[in-house]
């Protein structure tokens, strides 16, 4: 607050202390009441800005990748097994395939982000990162593609086992570990 405006409130204070007309009384307390408003936007002013959140970001199957996972307090105690990144999977020798379950509501509806692309840098299937919404029932989590394909996974002791079934009926497994 500047020193003017500090000194006139100081002011104002030592005023109410003597007995002044109702109009003077009633000007000194308009003074008071600007003073402490401008105190409280002068201390508003002067907070710093919070800090923006970053999003966790990591390169799944050759893919970049921004997600933010729930906080797992938030998610039900039954379906927290299921949340956050799993990786380091392949469906066969060619295809890499990781699984984000970034939330999970009390319902069992998971938001997911899939991610599948080449093993390495001399394989050249097709990859992408598909956000998407799956459902948790009877432990296994289950969701399809636009193509078709279906996807049920299961947790074991560390790990989470995946099952893709494509719509000419070939199915694959696969182990996705948890990512840290």
């Amino acid at each position: 607050m500047p020193t003017q405006a500090r000194g006139r409130c100081a002011d104002v204070s030592r005023l109410r202390a003597v007995r002044f007309s109702s109009g003077l009384m009633i000007r000194c307390l308009a003074i008071s009441w600007g003073c402490s408003l401008l105190s409280a936007a002068s201390a508003q002013a002067q907070a710093p800005p919070p800090a923006p959140e970053s999003q966790p970001g990591r390169v799944f199957c050759q893919q970049s990748v921004s997600y933010r996972l729930a906080d797992p307090s938030s998610v039900p105690e039954s379906y927290r097994r299921f949340l956050g990144p799993w990786s380091d999977a392949s469906w066969d020798v060619n295809t890499c395939a990781a699984l984000i379950v970034d939330d999970v509501k009390p319902d069992g509806t998971a938001s997911i982000i899939y991610v599948y692309g080449p093993m390495g840098p001399s394989t050249h299937p097709p990859g992408g990162v598909l956000h998407g919404t799956g459902i948790i029932r009877d432990g296994e989590l289950r969701f399809q593609n636009s193509d078709g394909t279906q996807f049920l996974f299961r947790p074991e002791i560390a790990d989470l086992v995946g099952q893709m079934t494509t719509p000419n009926g070939q199915i694959y497994q696969a182990a996705f570990k948890k990512t840290f």
